[in-house]
């Protein structure tokens, strides 16, 4: 299954906050139960300035509330320098072992001796998640993960949370509870996929877990001419409870067309489109007319408790 259509159908849906917990998130966050929140949250920054200048604007303004860092990436250093002199930024790591684009990759964080498991024979990490299921030590894994953790720290971005590039940390119970014991390791609240309940046990979450209860993400269906219509019919059918919805941000330029050459689905003219979304008028006003409430993983972590 390609790589994108297999992220947007594993991510239909996020776990529920556990039964034990008495109070929702709203109510733990200071708001009416029924609150609709939503964290509108952007993806994959680090892979290009392009991705960089339009995200981190984006979450400047407040048009975005949380963002999330792949710090095996060739533009991490420009993302480093905004969280130093933006301490207050709400920006995650998008943990990576993926590297999907035909002519523009990376390798691992770890050395690749540590690692081999998770890395071809030049020491790229594979373009879809399906090798990475079959080959990849959990151990390496978890080292890998570790590393990408401590790299950001070294260069002065404190995480606010993990996720996972392309899912492919939700592709197995082994790499999810990998990813699971280093989001623990760190105190960091993570994103969890619902989509597998098997994964995601009592013995998996506990009561201090605070995840979202959906999210939302464009996928190859939706109509090129119909990409504002998508955002603001799922802005309007947004539940109480905490949503998440991930876009994909950047602008349509010469770097961007070269790194995604050949890969329609998240290219450049994509993030354009989420883009030109998320910062118009009619987005906005679609916000404030649903009475949806924007708030970042910061938020979550302050509702988990986490230290």
């Amino acid at each position: 299954m390609p790589a994108s259509r297999w992220f947007a159908l594993a991510f239909l849906a996020l776990t529920a906050p556990l039964s034990a917990q008495t109070k929702t998130i709203a109510e733990r966050l200071g708001y009416p139960a029924g609150t609709k929140l939503l964290i509108l949250h952007a993806d994959d920054l680090g892979v290009a300035h392009s991705v960089d200048s339009a995200s981190l604007g984006a979450l400047g303004s407040g048009a975005i509330s949380s963002a999330s860092v792949m710090m095996t990436t060739p533009w991490i250093t420009e993302v480093a320098a905004y969280a130093r002199a933006h301490p207050d930024a709400d920006l995650g790591l998008h943990l990576t072992l993926t590297a999907e684009w035909a002519t523009y990759r990376w390798g691992s964080v770890e050395s690749r001796d540590q690692v081999a498991s998770l890395l071809d024979s030049a020491g790229i990490f594979p373009n879809d998640v399906e090798p990475v299921m079959k080959k990849a030590k959990p151990a390496e894994v978890e080292r890998e993960l570790r590393a990408q953790v401590e790299r950001a720290l070294a260069m002065g971005i404190h995480p606010t949370h993990l996720d996972s590039h392309m899912g492919a940390l939700f592709s197995t119970p082994e790499l999810m509870a990998a990813y699971v014991k280093v989001a623990r390791e760190y105190h960091l609240p993570f994103l969890a996929a619902r989509a597998f309940p098997q994964w995601m046990s009592s013995s998996t979450l506990t009561e201090r877990d605070v995840v979202p209860d959906a999210i939302v993400i464009a996928s190859d269906d939706v109509p090129r001419d119909q990409w504002k219509a998508f955002y603001l019919k799922a802005v309007a059918d947004l539940k109480p409870g905490l949503t998440e919805l991930i876009v994909h941000l950047g602008f349509d330029d010469s770097e961007l067309r070269a790194v995604t050459v050949n890969h329609e689905p998240y290219g450049s003219a994509w993030r354009q489109r989420d883009y030109e979304v998320v910062t118009s008028p009619e987005f906005r006003k679609a916000l404030a007319d649903n009475h949806v409430v924007l708030i970042g993983w910061k938020d979550l972590a302050r509702a988990a408790g986490s230290r």
